[in-house]
Protein backbone atom coordinates (compact mmCIF):
# COMPACT_ATOMS: atom_id res chain seq x y z
CA UNK A 1 0.00 0.00 0.00
CA UNK A 2 1.39 3.38 -1.00
CA UNK A 3 2.22 5.66 1.92
CA UNK A 4 0.28 8.90 1.92
CA UNK A 5 2.26 12.12 2.20
CA UNK A 6 1.44 14.02 5.40
CA UNK A 7 2.90 17.34 4.20
CA UNK A 8 1.25 19.05 1.22
CA UNK A 9 3.30 19.93 -1.83
CA UNK A 10 4.95 23.35 -1.55
CA UNK A 11 3.23 25.99 -3.63
CA UNK A 12 6.02 28.60 -3.41
CA UNK A 13 4.00 31.23 -1.58
CA UNK A 14 6.03 33.59 0.56
CA UNK A 15 5.07 35.21 3.87
CA UNK A 16 1.78 37.09 3.58
CA UNK A 17 1.72 36.30 -0.13
CA UNK A 18 4.52 38.77 -0.88
CA UNK A 19 7.28 38.15 -3.45
CA UNK A 20 10.60 36.95 -2.05
CA UNK A 21 12.46 39.56 -4.12
CA UNK A 22 11.11 43.07 -4.20
CA UNK A 23 9.95 43.84 -7.76
CA UNK A 24 11.67 46.78 -9.48
CA UNK A 25 10.14 50.14 -8.63
CA UNK A 26 10.88 51.37 -12.17
CA UNK A 27 7.91 52.22 -14.35
CA UNK A 28 7.66 51.81 -18.11
CA UNK A 29 9.48 55.12 -18.46
CA UNK A 30 12.63 53.05 -17.90
CA UNK A 31 11.65 50.57 -20.62
CA UNK A 32 11.24 53.53 -22.99
CA UNK A 33 14.59 54.85 -21.75
CA UNK A 34 16.20 51.53 -22.70
CA UNK A 35 14.87 51.91 -26.24
CA UNK A 36 15.74 55.57 -26.79
CA UNK A 37 19.23 55.11 -25.34
CA UNK A 38 19.90 52.29 -27.78
CA UNK A 39 18.44 54.33 -30.63
CA UNK A 40 20.73 57.26 -29.77
CA UNK A 41 23.77 54.97 -29.72
CA UNK A 42 22.90 53.25 -33.00
CA UNK A 43 22.18 56.59 -34.69
CA UNK A 44 25.56 57.97 -33.62
CA UNK A 45 27.27 54.99 -35.23
CA UNK A 46 25.15 55.49 -38.34
CA UNK A 47 26.23 59.15 -38.54
CA UNK A 48 29.90 58.26 -38.21
CA UNK A 49 29.60 55.56 -40.86
CA UNK A 50 27.75 57.88 -43.21
CA UNK A 51 30.33 60.63 -42.79
CA UNK A 52 33.30 58.29 -43.21
CA UNK A 53 31.89 56.85 -46.45
CA UNK A 54 30.66 60.11 -47.98
CA UNK A 55 26.93 59.55 -47.49
CA UNK A 56 25.52 62.88 -46.26
CA UNK A 57 21.92 61.65 -45.91
CA UNK A 58 23.01 58.98 -43.44
CA UNK A 59 25.16 61.49 -41.57
CA UNK A 60 22.30 63.98 -41.21
CA UNK A 61 19.77 61.36 -40.18
CA UNK A 62 22.15 59.83 -37.65
CA UNK A 63 23.18 63.13 -36.10
CA UNK A 64 19.69 64.53 -35.68
CA UNK A 65 18.18 61.25 -34.45
CA UNK A 66 21.00 60.71 -31.96
CA UNK A 67 20.32 64.08 -30.37
CA UNK A 68 16.54 63.66 -30.46
CA UNK A 69 16.69 60.18 -28.92
CA UNK A 70 19.09 61.43 -26.26
CA UNK A 71 16.71 64.24 -25.29
CA UNK A 72 13.91 61.66 -25.05
CA UNK A 73 16.14 59.40 -22.92
CA UNK A 74 16.87 62.23 -20.53
CA UNK A 75 13.17 63.00 -20.24
CA UNK A 76 12.22 59.38 -19.49
CA UNK A 77 14.98 59.03 -16.91
CA UNK A 78 14.12 62.27 -15.10
CA UNK A 79 10.40 61.47 -15.24
CA UNK A 80 11.08 58.15 -13.53
CA UNK A 81 13.34 59.78 -10.94
CA UNK A 82 10.55 62.23 -10.15
CA UNK A 83 12.57 65.45 -9.94
CA UNK A 84 15.19 66.91 -12.33
CA UNK A 85 17.43 67.69 -9.35
CA UNK A 86 17.95 63.98 -8.74
CA UNK A 87 19.64 63.62 -12.12
CA UNK A 88 21.86 66.58 -11.28
CA UNK A 89 22.71 65.10 -7.88
CA UNK A 90 23.98 61.90 -9.55
CA UNK A 91 26.63 63.99 -11.31
CA UNK A 92 28.10 65.12 -7.99
CA UNK A 93 30.10 61.91 -7.73
CA UNK A 94 31.57 59.36 -10.11
CA UNK A 95 31.34 55.79 -8.83
CA UNK A 96 32.78 53.28 -11.33
CA UNK A 97 31.33 50.32 -9.41
CA UNK A 98 27.79 51.67 -9.84
CA UNK A 99 26.20 51.06 -13.28
CA UNK A 100 23.74 53.91 -12.64
CA UNK A 101 26.48 56.41 -11.76
CA UNK A 102 28.65 55.32 -14.69
CA UNK A 103 25.68 55.44 -17.03
CA UNK A 104 24.76 58.96 -15.95
CA UNK A 105 28.24 60.18 -16.87
CA UNK A 106 28.17 58.27 -20.18
CA UNK A 107 24.79 59.82 -20.99
CA UNK A 108 26.04 63.31 -20.16
CA UNK A 109 29.27 62.99 -22.17
CA UNK A 110 27.41 61.50 -25.11
CA UNK A 111 24.90 64.35 -24.96
CA UNK A 112 27.57 67.00 -25.34
CA UNK A 113 29.18 65.21 -28.28
CA UNK A 114 25.89 64.43 -30.03
CA UNK A 115 24.67 67.98 -29.50
CA UNK A 116 27.79 69.44 -31.15
CA UNK A 117 27.40 67.05 -34.09
CA UNK A 118 23.72 67.92 -34.61
CA UNK A 119 24.32 71.67 -34.40
CA UNK A 120 27.03 71.35 -37.06
CA UNK A 121 24.34 70.37 -39.58
CA UNK A 122 23.32 74.04 -39.53
CA UNK A 123 26.87 75.18 -40.38
CA UNK A 124 26.02 76.08 -44.04
CA UNK A 125 23.58 78.70 -42.70
CA UNK A 126 26.21 80.41 -40.57
CA UNK A 127 28.47 83.31 -41.63
CA UNK A 128 31.71 82.30 -43.31
CA UNK A 129 34.08 82.84 -40.32
CA UNK A 130 31.94 80.59 -38.10
CA UNK A 131 31.21 77.89 -40.62
CA UNK A 132 34.49 75.98 -40.50
CA UNK A 133 34.97 75.97 -36.69
CA UNK A 134 31.42 74.71 -36.18
CA UNK A 135 31.94 72.02 -38.83
CA UNK A 136 35.20 70.86 -37.26
CA UNK A 137 33.64 70.83 -33.79
CA UNK A 138 30.67 68.87 -35.13
CA UNK A 139 32.90 66.28 -36.75
CA UNK A 140 34.83 65.84 -33.50
CA UNK A 141 31.56 65.53 -31.58
CA UNK A 142 30.23 63.02 -34.08
CA UNK A 143 33.17 60.65 -33.69
CA UNK A 144 33.21 61.24 -29.95
CA UNK A 145 29.57 60.18 -29.75
CA UNK A 146 30.34 57.13 -31.90
CA UNK A 147 33.17 56.18 -29.53
CA UNK A 148 30.79 56.39 -26.56
CA UNK A 149 27.94 54.62 -28.38
CA UNK A 150 28.86 51.01 -27.40
CA UNK A 151 28.96 51.98 -23.72
CA UNK A 152 25.67 53.88 -24.00
CA UNK A 153 24.00 50.94 -25.76
CA UNK A 154 25.08 48.30 -23.23
CA UNK A 155 25.44 49.94 -19.82
CA UNK A 156 21.68 49.58 -19.26
CA UNK A 157 22.06 45.82 -19.75
CA UNK A 158 24.66 45.80 -16.97
CA UNK A 159 22.33 47.95 -14.85
CA UNK A 160 19.50 45.41 -15.15
CA UNK A 161 21.74 42.38 -14.60
CA UNK A 162 23.26 43.98 -11.49
CA UNK A 163 19.90 43.87 -9.69
CA UNK A 164 18.49 40.96 -7.68
CA UNK A 165 15.66 40.54 -10.21
CA UNK A 166 16.00 36.80 -11.01
CA UNK A 167 15.62 36.68 -14.80
CA UNK A 168 17.68 39.82 -15.38
CA UNK A 169 20.47 38.64 -13.12
CA UNK A 170 20.58 35.19 -14.72
CA UNK A 171 20.84 36.74 -18.21
CA UNK A 172 23.89 38.91 -17.43
CA UNK A 173 26.11 37.33 -20.16
CA UNK A 174 23.47 37.81 -22.86
CA UNK A 175 21.71 41.10 -22.16
CA UNK A 176 24.63 43.20 -23.51
CA UNK A 177 24.44 41.25 -26.80
CA UNK A 178 20.70 41.90 -27.07
CA UNK A 179 21.05 45.57 -26.27
CA UNK A 180 24.02 46.11 -28.60
CA UNK A 181 22.25 44.31 -31.44
CA UNK A 182 19.02 46.21 -30.81
CA UNK A 183 20.91 49.53 -30.88
CA UNK A 184 22.57 48.69 -34.19
CA UNK A 185 19.29 47.53 -35.72
CA UNK A 186 17.39 50.63 -34.63
CA UNK A 187 20.14 52.92 -35.95
CA UNK A 188 20.02 51.01 -39.22
CA UNK A 189 16.26 51.51 -39.30
CA UNK A 190 16.73 55.29 -39.14
CA UNK A 191 19.12 55.15 -42.09
CA UNK A 192 16.81 52.98 -44.17
CA UNK A 193 13.90 55.37 -43.60
CA UNK A 194 15.76 58.66 -44.12
CA UNK A 195 18.30 58.02 -46.88
CA UNK A 196 17.85 57.18 -50.57
CA UNK A 197 18.63 53.54 -51.42
CA UNK A 198 21.93 54.50 -53.09
CA UNK A 199 23.27 55.67 -49.72
CA UNK A 200 21.96 52.94 -47.43
CA UNK A 201 24.75 50.37 -47.81
CA UNK A 202 26.19 50.91 -44.30
CA UNK A 203 22.69 50.86 -42.79
CA UNK A 204 21.93 47.51 -44.41
CA UNK A 205 25.14 46.02 -43.03
CA UNK A 206 24.31 47.44 -39.59
CA UNK A 207 20.86 45.83 -39.83
CA UNK A 208 22.28 42.38 -40.53
CA UNK A 209 24.90 42.57 -37.76
CA UNK A 210 22.45 44.03 -35.25
CA UNK A 211 19.79 41.45 -36.02
CA UNK A 212 22.28 38.60 -35.64
CA UNK A 213 23.41 39.81 -32.21
CA UNK A 214 19.89 40.55 -31.02
CA UNK A 215 18.39 37.25 -32.16
CA UNK A 216 21.25 35.19 -30.77
CA UNK A 217 21.07 36.93 -27.39
CA UNK A 218 17.28 36.63 -27.24
CA UNK A 219 17.49 32.92 -28.08
CA UNK A 220 19.98 32.45 -25.23
CA UNK A 221 17.82 34.15 -22.59
CA UNK A 222 14.73 32.27 -23.74
CA UNK A 223 16.29 28.79 -23.79
CA UNK A 224 19.40 28.53 -21.60
CA UNK A 225 18.38 29.85 -18.18
CA UNK A 226 16.25 26.95 -16.98
CA UNK A 227 13.15 28.07 -15.13
CA UNK A 228 14.38 31.67 -15.32
CA UNK A 229 13.80 31.63 -19.08
CA UNK A 230 10.05 31.18 -18.51
CA UNK A 231 9.24 34.87 -17.87
CA UNK A 232 10.72 35.72 -21.28
CA UNK A 233 8.51 33.20 -23.10
CA UNK A 234 5.15 33.65 -21.37
CA UNK A 235 2.70 36.47 -20.79
CA UNK A 236 3.21 39.97 -22.10
CA UNK A 237 7.00 39.61 -22.23
CA UNK A 238 6.75 36.49 -24.36
CA UNK A 239 4.37 38.16 -26.80
CA UNK A 240 6.62 41.19 -27.11
CA UNK A 241 9.78 39.17 -27.67
CA UNK A 242 8.10 36.97 -30.29
CA UNK A 243 6.84 40.09 -32.04
CA UNK A 244 10.37 41.51 -31.87
CA UNK A 245 11.82 38.41 -33.54
CA UNK A 246 9.25 38.51 -36.33
CA UNK A 247 9.71 42.22 -36.96
CA UNK A 248 13.50 41.87 -36.94
CA UNK A 249 13.35 39.09 -39.53
CA UNK A 250 10.99 41.13 -41.71
CA UNK A 251 13.18 44.22 -41.37
CA UNK A 252 16.36 42.40 -42.39
CA UNK A 253 14.61 40.69 -45.29
CA UNK A 254 13.34 44.04 -46.55
CA UNK A 255 16.76 45.63 -46.12
CA UNK A 256 18.41 42.93 -48.21
CA UNK A 257 15.72 42.52 -50.86
CA UNK A 258 14.64 46.14 -51.24
CA UNK A 259 17.98 47.64 -52.20
CA UNK A 260 16.47 49.67 -55.04
CA UNK A 261 13.11 50.53 -53.53
CA UNK A 262 12.70 53.55 -51.27
CA UNK A 263 9.34 52.26 -50.06
CA UNK A 264 10.60 48.78 -49.15
CA UNK A 265 13.67 50.25 -47.45
CA UNK A 266 11.50 52.59 -45.38
CA UNK A 267 9.15 49.77 -44.38
CA UNK A 268 12.06 47.57 -43.36
CA UNK A 269 13.49 50.47 -41.33
CA UNK A 270 10.17 50.96 -39.54
CA UNK A 271 10.05 47.23 -38.85
CA UNK A 272 13.53 47.30 -37.28
CA UNK A 273 12.59 50.24 -35.06
CA UNK A 274 9.39 48.51 -33.93
CA UNK A 275 11.38 45.32 -33.26
CA UNK A 276 13.86 47.18 -31.06
CA UNK A 277 11.01 48.76 -29.11
CA UNK A 278 9.24 45.42 -28.60
CA UNK A 279 12.48 43.71 -27.55
CA UNK A 280 13.39 46.31 -24.92
CA UNK A 281 9.89 46.28 -23.42
CA UNK A 282 9.85 42.46 -23.52
CA UNK A 283 13.13 42.19 -21.61
CA UNK A 284 11.88 44.75 -19.09
CA UNK A 285 8.55 42.99 -18.54
CA UNK A 286 10.19 39.57 -18.28
CA UNK A 287 12.40 40.73 -15.43
CA UNK A 288 9.52 42.35 -13.56
CA UNK A 289 7.43 39.17 -13.91
CA UNK A 290 10.26 37.04 -12.50
CA UNK A 291 10.50 39.22 -9.39
CA UNK A 292 6.75 39.03 -8.70
CA UNK A 293 6.57 35.21 -8.68
CA UNK A 294 8.36 33.53 -5.71
CA UNK A 295 9.02 30.41 -7.83
CA UNK A 296 11.74 32.19 -9.78
CA UNK A 297 13.63 32.90 -6.57
CA UNK A 298 13.00 29.68 -4.63
CA UNK A 299 13.45 27.01 -7.33
CA UNK A 300 16.90 28.22 -8.53
CA UNK A 301 18.03 28.51 -4.89
CA UNK A 302 16.99 24.91 -4.21
CA UNK A 303 18.72 23.73 -7.37
CA UNK A 304 21.94 25.48 -6.36
CA UNK A 305 21.76 23.98 -2.87
CA UNK A 306 21.10 20.50 -4.27
CA UNK A 307 24.04 20.88 -6.64
CA UNK A 308 26.43 22.03 -3.93
CA UNK A 309 25.40 19.28 -1.53
CA UNK A 310 25.73 16.65 -4.25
Amino acid sequence: MKERAMVPEADFRSYYGRPVVRPPVWRHDIAAYLFTGGLAAGSALLAAGGDATGRPALRRAGRTTALGALIASTYFLINDLGRPSRFHHMLRVAKPTSPMSTGTWILSAFGGAAGAAAVAEAAPLLPGPLRRPVTVLGTAGQYGAAALAPALATYTAVLLADTATPSWHAAYPDLPLIFAGSALASGAGVGLIAAPPAQTGPARRMAVLGAALELYGAHRVETSKGILSEPYTTGRAGRLLRAGRTLTALGVAGALLGRRSRVVSALSGASLLAAALATRFGIFDGGVASAKDPRYTIVPQRERLAGSSG
